[in-house]
């Protein structure tokens, strides 16, 4: 199979600063990626394992924070984040009623690594993100069982697909076809280099606000559609945020509410009935699940050091919510509902995506 065609193959650059070499999540030492695609007629959906590092995540915690732009979303995990700061499993990605499953499996996942879970120790935070894909997917099915998830899990490798796989199968994305998306960014800085990662699972947006670096191509796109049908932003967009920047709770939260600003620049304007839902973490800091008997020393960049990482945040965002449309693939799903590919439609009306 070629590879995927991809925004920067349209001419299109986002922002300033340069990618990472898969200009992926991957990008960042030690994250791994697995997916599962259920594809077949009223079936549309999957799941998507984001795994933070290749050791005992419960053992070896991560910083991690969340942050909600608008909260119309149902995942699970993200209270503990934000109290304790910390992350203790993969993250998984799925559709809305398949959360359930998807955080028992974890769960189950998690209690085989880690004995001491329920007996000597607490319990275990699993992190679980969704969308409603409900339009192409007969999510009452609820067609996402264990083994899919365990699969994903099992799975994970640093090159993935995008677009129409995994958990953005059944997504929406300016009323087109969408799903998973990703692009990094490098940040070079006085005491190093590091980098930005950004996976996003859109399902959000109306057809008409679709900017591309600033022309709007989605206006376009609709003047020149022969079809018509009402358009109602009722999506959601899930991003999750890596970086092995050095970084606190508190900065790493900081870092992560930029995604708005890259978010924006492709048109969204967070809409009621649309859940935008960051969860963040870094790689450069572990910490012990039991207490250490000396003090622990968590390195972080000074304050005046975050203006790259926003700026990273922003365009990685930005870039990943238009892979995840550019390489999305046109599907008829349930009860014969239909989303184009974006890629489709611009090759049949002839419509440029640079100035």
């Amino acid at each position: 199979m070629p590879p995927q065609k991809r925004i920067r193959d349209y001419g299109v650059i986002i922002g300033q600063l340069e990618t990472g070499p898969l200009n992926k999540i991957t990008d960042v030492a030690g994250v791994t990626l697995g997916q599962v695609t259920l594809s077949d007629k009223n079936v549309q959906t999957g799941v998507t394992a984001i795994l933070p590092h290749p050791e005992n995540i419960f053992e070896n915690k991560l910083i991690a924070s969340s942050h909600v732009i608008n909260g119309f979303g149902k995942t699970m995990g993200t209270i503990q984040l934000t109290e304790l700061g910390t992350l203790e499993t993969p993250i998984l990605l799925t559709n809305t009623l398949s959360i359930g499953v998807a955080a028992d499996t974890l769960i189950d996942y998690m209690l085989e690594r880690n004995l001491e879970i329920g007996k000597t120790t607490g319990t275990v935070n699993p992190v679980i993100g969704e969308c409603n894909d409900m339009f192409l997917n007969d999510i009452r099915a609820k067609s996402v069982k264990p083994e899919h998830v365990r699969q994903a899990l099992e799975n994970a490798s640093s090159e993935f697909e995008e677009g129409t796989v995994g958990a953005g199968t059944g997504m929406l994305c300016y009323s087109l076809k969408g799903g998973i998306g990703s692009a990094s960014r490098i940040m070079n800085m006085s005491h190093g280099t590091y980098t930005m990662g950004v996976l996003v699972l859109s399902n959000f947006g109306i057809l008409s606000d679709l900017l591309i670096k600033g022309k709007a191509v989605g206006q376009e796109l609709k003047a020149a559609r022969e079809d018509s049908y009402k358009e109602e932003d009722k999506g959601s967009i899930m991003i999750i945020v890596a970086t092995d920047l050095p970084v606190s709770e508190r900065q790493l939260n900081r870092i992560i509410k930029r995604s708005v600003t890259g978010l924006s620049r492709t048109g969204s304007i967070i809409t009621h009935g649309s859940g935008e839902i960051i969860i963040g973490f870094s790689t450069a800091t572990k910490i012990p699940h039991y207490k250490p008997e000396k003090l622990m020393a968590v390195p972080q960049v000074h304050e005046e050091d975050l203006d790259i990482a926003f700026r990273a945040i922003g365009e990685a965002t930005e870039e990943a919510v238009l892979n995840s449309l550019v390489t999305a693939e046109a599907v008829i799903g349930r009860d014969g509902n239909h989303r184009p590919a974006f890629k489709d439609l611009i090759q049949k009306y002839g419509i440029s995506l640079t100035p």
